[in-house]
């Protein structure tokens, strides 16, 4: 006898087959979604590992026509007339009226020495012209009356020449005598110290009743004056930058004592000439100094403005590289592929370089180029792209 299930339980069965079919297919489903998934994550990561074997770098425009830079340079002022002042006649100081810091005019007494053995030969000049014109007053008398006894035939011509040259030999030790004692009167003016020009007493050498030898700079000096209305300021400039430099060009400057202050001088000279030593030309300037607040001696941070360099292209000083290929810079064509390029630097600014060939102001230069960069290599950008390099100088 056969057994026929009723539809009550053939519907169970039915539910059964179905599910099975909906699992089935649910975990078809689940494998093929984690294959793509794991296909997808696979694809992605050897792209990540592509882009990342691809340098980033960044990249600057060159400026066309960029500022000039400052060219800063030590240097020196100096009085802009300075004088020790030494004895011109021998004895003791008798007094002095100026010290250090003191403002004198020209001509204004310094100080007095007192000069005994100079006054005595001023005394003995005075005789010994009064004796030699007592003694040409004599032969005059002489040659006269020898001239007079000459018309009646008394004595001879060479008798009457002979005392009429005897008078023109007196006559000319009377001369002499006076020439003498006038180089001791103006001897004697020297015993008084004075300002040679309108100035400040920068020394004080000597004191009252010191010795003092008399020489043309051989002996101490007793003052030192010097002239600051002005000043000169000397500094050596380079001489690549030497033909930049024009007589009547400016710079300015500062000083220690002065922290944010700038002052101007003006340029007056140049030496025309390169020391061999260090390279360097002579540049002489003048600085007013009317409140003084400048001295002699100060050392100054000179500022040269220099002009721009015509057809310059200013790159930073990081973007060079130098190998045995010489000096070149990395460029990003359209297509970010390295481009090396041969370049001749126009001017070194320090932190920055003016490139005088071999570079177009278009190019996209890489700044700080990383090391085993190749031509034809592809790079990526960061950033927005290019940044214009900052005015160095």
């Amino acid at each position: 006898m056969s057994f026929e299930p009723t539809p009550r339980e053939a519907l169970p069965q039915r539910q059964l087959s179905f599910a099975g079919i909906v699992g089935g297919a649910l975990a078809v489903i689940i494998v093929v979604g984690g294959i793509t998934l794991r296909v997808k994550h696979e694809h992605q990561l050897v792209a990540w590992t592509e882009t990342q074997a691809i340098p980033s770098v960044n990249v600057v425009v060159p400026i066309k026509e960029a500022p000039g830079a400052s060219l800063d340079l030590p240097g020196r002022l100096e009085a802009f007339t300075s004088a020790p002042i030494y004895a011109r006649v021998s004895g003791y100081l008798k007094s002095w009226r100026v010290d250090i810091g003191s403002q004198v005019k020209a001509g204004e007494e310094l100080a007095v020495i007192d000069t005994p053995e100079l006054d005595q030969q001023l005394n003995q000049a005075k005789a010994d012209l009064a004796s030699a014109k007592a003694d040409a007053a004599l032969a005059k008398t002489t040659a006269d009356r020898w001239q007079s006894l000459l018309a009646s035939d008394s004595v001879s011509r060479q008798e009457v020449d002979d005392r009429t040259q005897g008078y023109v030999a007196k006559q000319a030790q009377v001369e002499a005598a006076q020439a003498n004692l006038d180089r001791l009167v103006a001897t004697k003016t020297f015993a008084r110290i004075v300002a040679p020009f309108d100035g400040v007493i920068t020394s004080r050498d000597t004191d009252v009743g010191a010795l003092i030898n008399a020489g043309g700079g051989t002996g101490p000096q007793l003052f030192s004056v010097s002239s600051v209305d002005k000043l000169r300021l000397y500094v050596h400039v380079p001489q690549e930058y030497a033909p930049v430099i024009k007589p009547g060009g400016t710079a300015t400057f500062t000083v220690p004592e002065y922290a944010g202050k700038s002052f101007t001088a003006t340029v007056v000279g140049l030496a025309d000439s390169v020391n061999a030593a260090s390279g360097t030309t002579l540049v002489q300037l003048l600085v007013d100094n009317p409140g003084h607040l400048l001295l002699p001696g100060d050392f100054v941070n000179l500022h040269f403005a220099l002009p721009a360099r015509a057809g310059a292209l200013r790159v930073p000083a990081s973007a060079l590289i130098f190998d045995n290929k010489g000096l070149r810079l990395a460029t990003v064509d359209d297509q970010d592929t390295v481009r090396f390029r041969s370049v001749a630097i126009l001017q070194d600014l320090g932190n920055a370089v003016d490139i005088g060939s071999g570079l177009a102001d278009s190019d996209r230069v890489i700044d700080t180029p990383p090391d085993g960069l190749v031509d034809g290599d592809r790079v990526q950008v960061s950033g927005p792209g290019a940044r214009k390099v900052a005015n160095h100088g």
